[in-house]
């Protein structure tokens, strides 16, 4: 659905994009990631036709953007981190006017308009003045002029900056239903709803990428060694010590005990290996109840820290060996 291939991008002597090349499947929820000053914005205004690449090529369902910048920018909904509200008209106004201007057939209008509003939930507030909404509803609103039109691709730049939990929760359901028919690109800084939400991730830093994965293999990847955190109810010392005996272990360490009897262990294994039935098996050979066991891998926000500090991993192929 959109393939960018050796994209870069200098302002004057400066480069901002070096170089860079990936691709988007159709009906994909894409994470695109960096660090500020990382080019991230650059990339995302090439890629809907706000600006020129130096060299290199974007494709949109197969349409270059700049040889066949109509039929690309068709296939385009765009909402900018600041989304592009006039404040004096209502929703409903606005939403006409988005429609006119991307061309959208007069018989369908009024239907296709109130599907869009349905669907990201400002029905209630068509006929309100745009600058009388709340920041929620104003985000919804452009979200609503991203979709008019009904492009095959979505391009959303932060679009729960501002909001408070109740709303980012309610808009992150929103961009999972968007996945269901459209491709999406979704940027954010909030990296828990990136890792909600997308099935995959670019990390961009310095112009280049650094990463590009789904988040379970690149937090594989930047983990050498498999580590989970145990509470089991039984004699500390017994506990830790048969940890530490069973096959792959590297590490058991105490961080913390209870007053009812149970110790809170880390424990590391030596390869990506799971061996938590080992664990599980021997905890209960000894009648040791084991009250919680999760995972400690790699989160998204250690493999962004990780990779824009220069751990890059570049290719899918790198993390599959």
């Amino acid at each position: 659905m959109i393939e960018i291939t050796d994209l870069t991008k200098y302002y004057g002597p400066n480069l901002a994009v070096d170089n860079i090349t990936f691709t988007v499947e159709k009906g994909e929820i894409l994470g695109f990631l960096g660090p500020n000053g990382a080019g991230k914005s650059t990339t995302m205004n090439i890629l809907t036709g706000y600006l020129s690449a130096t060299s290199g090529s974007v494709k949109i369902n197969g349409h270059d953007i700049l040889e066949e910048p109509q039929l690309a920018k068709r296939s385009i909904g765009y909402l900018p981190e600041n989304p592009p509200l006039y404040l004096d008209m209502t929703a409903m106004e606005f939403l006409q006017f988005v429609a006119d201007l991307k061309g959208v057939k007069r018989a369908d209008r009024a239907r296709h308009l109130a599907e869009i509003m349905k669907m990201v939930k400002i029905t209630d507030v068509a006929n309100r003045l745009i600058k009388n909404l709340s920041k929620g509803y104003k985000q919804r609103v452009g979200i609503a002029q991203a979709m008019v039109g009904n492009p095959e691709v979505l391009v959303l730049d932060e679009p729960t900056v501002g909001l408070d939990p109740k709303q980012i929760i309610e808009i992150r359901t929103l961009i999972k239903e968007l996945g269901k028919q459209h491709t999406v690109i979704l940027s954010s800084h909030i990296l828990p709803e990136v890792s909600a939400v997308c099935d995959r991730v670019v990390i961009i830093s310095r112009g280049k990428i650094v990463a590009v994965n789904t988040t379970e293999n690149l937090s594989k990847q930047y983990s050498k060694s498999g580590k989970f955190r145990l509470t089991v109810e039984g004699p500390t010392k017994e506990i830790v010590q048969s940890l530490r005996m069973i096959p792959g272990v590297k590490s058991a360490s105490v961080v913390g005990e209870r007053q009812s009897g149970s110790s809170t262990i880390d424990v590391e294994n030596d390869t990506q290996e799971d061996i938590r039935k080992q664990v599980f098996f021997e905890m209960a050979r000894h009648s040791w109840p084991i009250l919680e066991m999760r995972s400690m891998d790699a989160t998204l926000e250690d493999i962004f820290l990780k990779a824009t500090a220069g751990v890059a991993i570049s290719s899918e192929e790198e993390v599959e060996q």
